[in-house]
């Protein structure tokens, strides 16, 4: 009966003996993933921490994107009503230039018109001439033949 007692009892020390190292192996792996989990924490505390400083950069970037857009807005409406104020100029001075041109035009034709007039005239006085000094001619002769 000692003996069945010190097997159980030897069975039981190996028993302990093996629990204790499968508790002493349990308590090194959950050592082990304890540190791990403190690992992937801080892992992740830090991708959280830097996820939430690239969110605040991408934050900044889009306020001072909008910032700009809205400037170039304001400068392209400026830049849109510039140009519709040189369109309008433009036409004006279009209808301006077709004025002017017809009134060249007609200047011109009334030069034309005029330098004709003069030539007829210059004609006109050049007879005129001719036939003063034929008569003068004539009146000269009488003035002989009086004298005579």
């Amino acid at each position: 009966r000692l003996t069945g007692q010190q097997q159980e009892i030897n069975s039981l020390m190996q028993r302990k003996s093996a629990v204790d190292e499968e508790n002493t192996r349990l308590k090194n792996e959950f050592s082990n993933l304890n540190r791990k989990f403190k690992d992937k924490s801080q892992e992740l505390k830090d991708t959280e921490e830097c996820a939430r400083k690239k969110e605040e950069q991408n934050r900044l970037v889009i306020k001072n994107l909008e910032e700009e857009n809205k400037g170039l807005n304001i400068c392209c409406a400026d830049l849109l009503s510039d140009l519709e104020k040189l369109r309008k100029q433009e036409t004006q001075w279009k209808r301006e230039k077709s004025g002017n041109d017809a009134r060249i035009k007609n200047l011109e034709t009334d030069l034309a018109e005029t330098r004709e007039q003069i030539k007829s005239l210059h004609s006109m006085c050049s007879n005129l001439s001719s036939q003063v000094a034929v008569k003068q001619e004539e009146l000269f002769q009488k003035d002989c033949d009086v004298v005579r």
